[in-house]
Order: structure tokens, then sequence, then C-alpha cells
């Protein structure tokens, strides 16, 4: 995959941030088989260590995937109880199992989080912030939990959170139910919880057409805002 096949755009740092503020690219990738771009974001992190980079620009990409479960690192395989045809992947993000499909928005932060003087737990936090900012745009009351990463609309789970730190940059990211078939759901226990309920977006909203690209946009807006960038839109 060649991530320059792709609609790209650089954010402008907003007036309140440093003037070092590092550069960002935002990536819309489209829909897009899961392996090739976990490989990316592993190579791409891998590179930067062996080469030394600290230059690089930080990166957003958005985008969905095809069908698939993945299995975190620490994620056990009693939680995977029927997968059928939809293949399982084992990857290197902390978590358990979860589904990723068409319609549902998928957003990874490749962030040099040492440059940024981020932690984990500021990271979750920032994603979380602008998942429940999105939400709340859109009239959906939303919540996060102490203990299970992720944000929650009437004790049913529409975002997932899974990241990897490694040489000081970040992977992974996050999930949106926004409007997909959650049919999936029901063959794992998501994120390692039994009877865990799903829901998405599209159950709570009247306009339904093109909504998926709308929230990209949305969404986009509130993690660039979180970070200290200009609203692109």
């Amino acid at each position: 995959m060649l991530l320059t096949d792709y609609k790209w755009f650089q954010a402008l740092p907003a007036p309140s941030s440093k003037n070092d503020h590092p550069r960002l690219i935002v990536r819309r990738l489209g829909l897009q088989d899961y392996e090739p771009i976990w490989q990316s974001m592993r190579y791409l992190a891998q590179q930067l260590k062996d080469k030394g980079k600290t230059d690089r620009a930080d990166e957003i990409w958005l985008l969905s995937h095809k069908p698939v479960y993945t299995q975190g690192q620490a994620g056990k395989a009693e939680h995977i109880l029927n997968p059928g045809k939809i293949p399982v992947v084992q990857i290197d993000r902390g978590g358990q199992v979860t589904y990723h499909g068409p319609g549902q928005l998928v957003v990874y932060l490749l962030i040099d989080v040492r440059r940024r003087k981020l932690g984990a737990r500021a990271l979750v936090d920032l994603l979380e912030n602008a998942l429940l900012a999105t939400l709340q745009s859109y009239g959906i009351a939303a919540a996060t939990r102490p203990k299970a990463p992720g944000v929650y609309v009437n004790d049913a789970k529409i975002a997932a959170l899974g990241l990897r730190i490694k040489n000081g940059w970040s992977y992974h990211g996050l999930s949106l139910n926004v409007n997909m078939d959650l049919s999936p759901f029901a063959n794992i226990n998501p994120c390692g919880f039994e009877n865990l309920a799903v829901t998405q977006m599209a159950d709570f909203v009247d306009e339904k057409d093109l909504l998926l690209q709308k929230v990209s946009r949305v969404l986009c807006n509130k993690l660039l805002r979180e970070l200290g960038y200009f609203e692109y839109y």
C-alpha cells in the first residue's frame, strides 16, 4: 500500500499552540484490508527506531476495514465464540477481541508521544474526549468507564480503543460504530466482556445518508482540536 495514493492534508497549528508544534498529516484511506494497514503501522514504528528518525510528521489515518476480528495481546481464545468465515488476526495492541467492518470508522494515530510529552493515559483521555464531543454534536449522550476504555451509550459500547506505544510512537487507535452490520459482534465477547451490548450512531440519528463520511469529518476535527490544530472543515 502506498500512502501517497490516498487523500491527505497537513494540519496547521492553532494560535494557542507552541511555535514548534509538530507537523501533522491526516490521511483518508477508504475501505481497506486489515493486515496491510497493520503491517504499515508496525513498519513505520520500527523504521523510526532503526534510522533514528526524529523529524517525521505525526499522522492520523481515517478508514474502514473489511470484516475482521482482531485479538489484542492480552486476548483470550474463549472470548472468540464463533467467528465463522470472518478471519481472526492476532495483533500487538492492548485489549481483547473486537470486530471491524464496513460502516465503522477507524482512526489510527501515529504520534511521537515523547515529542508531545504524552503518556498512554493522556492519549486515551484525548481519544475519549474527541469521541464524546463527536457524539454530543449529534445529540448522543455518551460516557466513559474508568476500568473499561471506550465510550458507551446506555451501557452499550459504541466505540472501542486499543493502542500500542513502540520506540516512543503510538499506533493503532479507535473504532467508532457509525452505520454498520452489528451482528458479527454477537460471535465474540466484545473487548472480553460477556453479554456486552454494542450500538451505533445510526440508531440515534434520523439522517443516515453519507453518515460515515460526515462523522469522519467531525471526529477528525475533534481530534485536531485536542492535539492543538485548526479544524480542517
